[in-house]
């Protein structure tokens, strides 16, 4: 199952991300963490030290490495330099799948350990001094984003993507490719702004949204989100001395964690699981091929100098069916 968390700057999203990763670690579920911001916050908060979190391998870094992997024997791919962020896979691409090993989690995932199991961190990493001035986040975040289109995960399969801030992930397609997205809002009128734009943005593509009021002293903020994002809010949470103590570097065992934190993580993954009864694979494709065509028509085929649409396969559904006969 595939996984955002979105929201404002400073909404906490990282935090809830990497609760919900502790959560899934803790029940023995094999888990992908993805830091999609370049604001690199999730391997602190997972328990990294400074050093640790600066030297984790960036994406962006191997993507001459990913591309090639990906590639695999796709007839329809005639090189990976023609390969771009939205490359659906085809017949004859290679796969990535959450419990296995291969050449690209060698090089862009490391273990992070937690309580009651590890997980696989992976970071988009954060700007260079090459990049000041002439890149800008997406050329990070494209290496996820092809990443993404081409990983099978099941049911007990578990991709957690820490998004950029607020509505910058509409900038590519990557927000349609995820199970359920948890839009981190806290109580007040900037933090539902993001909501809207984000329900706006996604309307057309059967997103499935769920808001986590974050940061709620009371009542009164309860009440308020509910007239702002009514049925969408699935649940709050408030102040807690545990994650206060995470966020000095010292967290407690996570079965130490106060109640009502425990019981929103539980609910957040009930969320998850049954929406796995909800899954379209057929138009997951169909948003992986459209956003594909219309990258290829605005920028891809003229800085690859190929026809990019060539690179569709019409026949070819990415699932876990497909994945078992690779």
């Amino acid at each position: 199952m595939k996984i955002a968390f979105v929201g404002k700057g400073g909404s906490g999203k990282t935090t809830l991300s990497s609760l919900f990763i502790r959560h899934l670690a803790a029940l023995g579920a094999p888990v992908i963490a993805v830091d999609a911001d370049i604001n690199q916050h999730l391997g602190p908060a997972l328990g990294l030290d400074e050093p640790e979190a600066a030297a984790l391998p960036a994406l962006g870094e191997h993507l001459p490495l990913i591309k090639e992997y990906l590639r695999g024997t796709n007839p329809r791919i005639a090189s990976s330099e023609t390969m771009i962020k939205t490359t659906p896979p085809g017949r004859g691409s290679r796969l990535l799948r959450v419990r296995e090993d291969n050449p690209v989690y060698d090089a862009c995932a490391r273990p992070v350990e937690l309580d009651g199991g590890a997980v696989r961190l992976m970071v988009t990493g954060p700007f260079t001094d090459a990049d000041l001035g002439v890149a800008c986040y997406h050329s990070k975040t494209g290496a996820v984003e092809l990443c993404l289109n081409h990983l099978v995960d099941g049911r007990d399969e578990y991709v957690v993507v820490d998004m950029t801030a607020g509505s910058d992930s509409f900038a590519s397609g990557m927000f349609t490719r995820f199970d359920v997205t948890f839009l981190v809002a806290e109580p007040t009128r900037k933090g539902v702004s993001v909501y809207r734009q984000y329900k706006e943005y996604a309307r057309d593509f059967g997103v499935e949204l769920k808001v986590v009021g974050n940061k709620v002293q009371g009542q009164d903020d309860i009440d308020f989100l509910r007239a702002e994002v009514g049925d969408d809010l699935l649940v709050t949470v408030g102040h807690s001395d545990w994650v206060r103590a995470m966020e000095k570097g010292r967290p407690p065992r996570f079965d130490l964690l106060d109640a009502a934190d425990r019981d929103a993580l539980r609910l957040l993954w009930t969320t998850v699981d049954t929406a796995h009864e909800r899954r379209d694979r057929d138009r997951y494709t169909r948003q992986m091929v459209h956003f594909h065509l219309k990258n290829a028509q605005s920028w891809g085929n003229e800085r690859t100098g190929a026809d990019l649409a060539a690179q569709v396969d019409p026949d070819f559904v990415l699932g876990e069916s497909v994945a078992a006969a690779v």
